[in-house]
């Protein structure tokens, strides 16, 4: 007869913590995995320069511009760029495209501050940026830490400008300021949701006026001088600009045993960095393979950059054509991971979440069969059939993996590119990393998650 623990390791399900399960080199391997990302997180932290950084990495491993209408045979390395907020890469396999097409669609985008078309005021001789917020965020989270610009500036004559001030330790911080505690009776009353208002995110960049001169709005004018002499910027070139105010932190080790990463933007450049990383080592894959970075995910993916626009189908469309098929023929046979993240349990907000059906930092990459809101509004809810597929081939390659739902059922929820995907007739899961303080200015991250979800996409790739 079984004993009751062989029972229980044969019948029940249970997920592992990796750190206990995985050997002493594939914990060095995730390590050092992690020190790459890191570097990606620091470089890349909007969705412009996470596209040039992966550009400028796919160039160096030998992937060429995409052509459309051009023929590619079994092991040609693509690229797509769409206007600078988006990337594809595609690895041309050896089966024909009538086969269908591996895709793991991650973004790029992540929660932010936007500066206002005409941002610059001064008020009481401070001058100020004003600022519309960008995605799901707690406003009291960003006000009283140092803060960085970045974007580009197209002045009048179509020139171009790209700024980037506040990440090296010589350069100036920006901030928003924030009421102290001996004055703030009446602000303490608002909710903590209202403690903030949009309207109040107001960036401090700058004090003193221009020269001694008489006159109102000095300290602005000096402002504009100095954006002028640095970028040849005036005023009115605001209104063609995209400037972004971001967290001026780097990415950080965290905890005594260096297993947590601390960073901006892990929602969901945690999953685009590693499917873009599988996708660069994949070599002569049966299937032709596609990361596609995309932007907008946060906003509701609308825009010619987001994945409710066609581009990827049209990508895909050319590669049909120039085999002969049509792209539906394509699409249909098609499979994709939705490469986006989860909340991870916190043991300190311990309510919100639903203990069996939750995911948790060190368990692995997370399968989140679907995402929406309360009655499962707005998800894609991908198959038995699919998770079943999708299960064998995560053991096979002995990836760790986990179950997880986005929190209680009412207490909330989330959405992902999945549904979107879906839309094109493909079957699609959402696959990702768990995450601590999602949507904060600073996110925590497993380095044994984060390895796992590049091993995962690599064998989706290679399968």
């Amino acid at each position: 007869m079984a004993t009751v623990e062989e029972f229980k390791k044969e019948l029940c399900y249970k997920a592992d913590n990796a750190g206990a399960t995985l050997s002493v080199e594939e914990i060095a391997k995730a390590d050092a995995f992690a020190e790459g990302y890191k570097k990606f997180l620091n470089e890349a932290k909007t969705e412009r320069e996470a596209t040039q950084v992966v550009l400028s990495q796919a160039k160096e491993k030998g992937f060429q511009e995409f052509v459309p209408g051009k023929k590619y045979e079994a092991g040609d390395k693509l690229y797509y760029v769409n206007r600078d907020k988006a990337i594809i890469l595609a690895v041309i396999g050896k089966k024909g495209i009538d086969e269908g097409v591996k895709i793991a669609a991650a973004h790029i985008d992540s929660p932010r501050l936007d500066l206002k078309p005409n941002p610059l005021y001064e008020s009481d001789e401070i001058a100020l940026f004003k600022t519309h917020y960008y995605g799901g965020i707690k406003k009291y989270q960003w006000v009283a830490i140092p803060l960085a610009l970045h974007g580009v500036v197209v002045k009048k004559d179509g020139t171009k400008v790209t700024v980037k001030i506040g990440e090296e330790e010589c350069e100036p911080k920006f901030v928003i300021s924030d009421i102290l505690p001996h004055l703030g009776a009446e602000q303490a009353k608002r909710t903590l949701s209202e403690g903030i208002s949009g309207e109040e995110l107001n960036v401090i960049v700058g004090s003193r006026p221009f020269k001694s001169d008489e006159g109102s709005e000095l300290v602005k004018l000096n402002i504009l001088k100095l954006l002028n002499e640095k970028y040849g910027i005036v005023e009115s070139d605001f209104l063609s600009a995209e400037l972004e105010v971001v967290p001026a932190f780097k990415a950080d080790d965290i905890g005594f045993d260096r297993s947590l990463i601390g960073s901006y933007g892990h929602d969901d450049r945690v999953c685009a960095y590693p499917a873009a990383m599988a996708a660069f080592d994949i070599e002569a894959p049966d299937y032709t393979v596609i990361s596609v970075l995309t932007d907008k995910e946060e906003t509701g993916s609308d825009g010619n950059t987001g994945l409710q626009s066609s581009y990827l189908k049209y990508f895909i469309a050319y590669l049909a054509k120039a085999n002969g098929l049509e792209v539906y023929q394509v699409l249909s046979k098609s499979e994709c991971l939705s490469a986006d993240v989860n909340s991870a349990y916190d043991p300190t907000f311990n309510s919100v979440f639903e203990k069996n059906n939750t995911s948790y930092l060190n368990k692995g990459v997370v399968i989140t069969k679907y995402t929406g809101a309360r009655g499962k509004s707005g998800t894609s809810d991908a198959s038995a059939e699919y998770m079943g597929k999708i299960r064998a081939m995560l053991d096979k390659a002995n990836v760790v993996w986990q179950i997880g739902e986005l929190g209680k059922v009412d207490a909330g929820g989330g959405g992902t590119v999945a549904k979107y995907i879906a839309n094109l007739d493909i079957d699609v899961v959402d696959l990702g990393v768990p995450v601590l303080s999602m949507h904060a200015p600073y996110e925590v991250i497993s380095k044994l998650d984060l390895y796992m979800a590049y091993k995962a996409f690599y064998a989706f790739f290679k399968q």
